[in-house]
């Protein structure tokens, strides 16, 4: 039971004490939405800037392409050209068609390397976050601190005021602002293969059985980020959500004070409970067949 509590007490307490309240962002898919999550770290702003060079590339091969086509059928059709035009080959016409897209994937080439470099390279991380993924919930640990939990989805009618359905847990990860976090991702050695992904972060890594992958962030910015698990695991794939607070420095002390009472880690580690809120979650969406 000590890796669940209350799940009005603990949402009720992070909301009150951690998040202070107003001023605080939160990132989670809008209706309508036609863009990416405004980005919230590094790699997240790399990523959009790497979109929308890309979306300026495409757009204007679309439209010389679109030209090139109108062109043709206008100017060279067997109205216009009763008695067609004989050649062979255009010299000048095949190098510039085989150089523009020599040059053009050069120039998408240079940042792309360099986004991949920047994903890979998680060097002076300030902490750890360890994420495991089940069937169909996620378990998280903080080796450095001694504190491990699980997260479940939060049923509907536990959802709190403003909170998104389906994307809400029970019990968040909490890290404080401007800080780099080193996230190691797996699964559960008897699972399957999921995906622990935060859109507003940049992040999409796999979690695989027996298999331990790394990645980072630094959130820039408070506020509460919503993720889910971007990897077909089964028939509750879709209820399998992650949430991530960003809070002031201060406030991760003051958190971190009493998740080491709540959450101290014990030797089966989280994810070998099933029982308290988060357990109920889960069991009745089994029940359900969610």
């Amino acid at each position: 039971m000590r890796f669940f509590i209350s799940t009005r007490v603990f949402l009720g307490a992070c909301l009150a004490l951690i998040s202070g309240g107003g001023g605080a962002a939160m990132a989670a898919p809008q209706p309508w939405e036609m863009g990416m999550q405004p980005p919230v770290t590094p790699i997240a702003h790399m990523i959009t800037n790497f979109h929308d060079m890309l979306l300026v590339i495409i757009t204007a091969i679309v439209a010389l392409v679109v030209i090139l086509l109108l062109t043709v059928i206008v100017r060279f059709n067997a109205r216009a050209n009763p008695v067609p035009n004989k050649f062979t080959h255009n010299t000048v016409l095949e190098v510039l068609w085989t150089a523009i897209p020599i040059i053009i994937l050069v120039i998408i080439a240079i940042p792309s390397f360099k986004l991949v470099y920047a994903e890979h390279q998680v060097v002076d991380a300030d902490m750890t976050i360890k994420a495991t993924g089940h069937q169909w919930y996620w378990s998280y640990e903080y080796p450095d601190d001694g504190i491990a939990f699980d997260a479940f989805l939060v049923d509907d009618a536990d959802l709190p005021a403003g909170a998104p359905r389906l994307l809400a847990t029970d019990n968040h990860v909490v890290v404080p602002v401007d800080t780099k976090v080193r996230v190691l991702v797996t699964a559960s050695p008897e699972d399957v293969i999921h995906s622990w992904a935060m859109p507003a972060f940049g992040i999409k890594m796999d979690a695989v059985p027996g298999r331990l992958n790394e990645t980072w962030f630094r959130a820039e910015k408070e506020g509460v980020y919503y993720g889910q698990c971007s990897e077909l695991c089964g028939v509750n794939h879709g209820f399998m959500p992650i949430t991530v607070e960003v809070v002031s420095k201060d406030r991760y002390q003051v958190w971190l004070k009493r998740a080491r009472k709540e959450f101290a880690a014990d030797d089966e580690g989280p994810g070998k409970n099933d029982e308290g809120p988060g357990g109920a979650v889960l069991a009745a969406s089994m029940a359900s067949g969610r």
